[in-house]
């Protein structure tokens, strides 16, 4: 398999890491879908990133998406999401608030794209209302924890992907989610960057 993509992008990075602590393994491809976009678009027309090439040659796109089909290729002892409704639930509530988290950063890093006459103020207002709320989701959510990992015992897709979003919003837009103000986000992501599948996929410092 081969996953194309940037470690920069939180889906990229949550993808490699899971794939990694499924046992699975992959060619890492690393194309921007701004500086290598015309190579990303000779693999995949619709340049999304990550994008899974598998074995067959199929293409699968969206980081959900691929950690489904690659969590199908397991044993059940081994996935990273629970196979029980009740903790899977929870896993998936916290997931949610993750990757939206993660969407709203990402969301206000384009728009800053803009030159500075075309910002809409509005918009990013209320993008970063919806990061930080999330933020304040999660900081309780970890700070509630007893011991151990959201999932439990061993780190799960949950601990995964809370992480990595945290970690690329600090990379992103450290001052709309200032660490000092999520002391529990802060350490519990630290601790899972000290994992080993965490560090095969680090990320990048800029």
């Amino acid at each position: 398999m081969q996953l194309i993509g940037m470690l920069d992008s939180p889906f990229v990075r949550r993808t490699a890491i899971s794939l990694q602590m499924l046992g699975l393994p992959f060619e890492h491809r690393s194309l921007s879908v701004f500086r290598d976009y015309d190579e990303f678009r000779r693999i995949n027309p619709l340049v999304k990133a990550p994008t899974l090439i598998c074995d067959d040659g199929t293409q699968l796109i969206d980081s959900s998406l691929i950690i489904d089909y690659a969590e199908s290729t397991v044993a059940a002892n081994r996935r990273l999401l629970p196979v029980e409704t009740a903790p899977r639930r929870d896993a998936l509530r916290w997931i949610g608030l993750a990757l939206l988290a993660a969407e709203k950063a990402v969301q206000i890093v384009y728009e800053r794209k803009r030159p500075d006459n075309f910002l809409y103020q509005p918009w990013l207002q209320r993008v970063g209302e919806q990061l930080r709320s999330a933020g304040v989701a999660l900081e309780r959510e970890v700070g509630d924890l007893p011991a151990g990992w959201l999932q439990g015992e061993k780190p799960g897709q949950a601990d995964i992907t809370v992480a990595v979003a945290w970690g690329f919003i600090q990379l992103v837009v450290p001052e709309i989610m200032v660490a000092a103000d999520y002391p529990a986000l802060t350490a519990f992501s630290a601790r899972a960057e000290q994992l080993p599948a965490f560090q095969a996929w680090p990320l990048p410092s800029e």
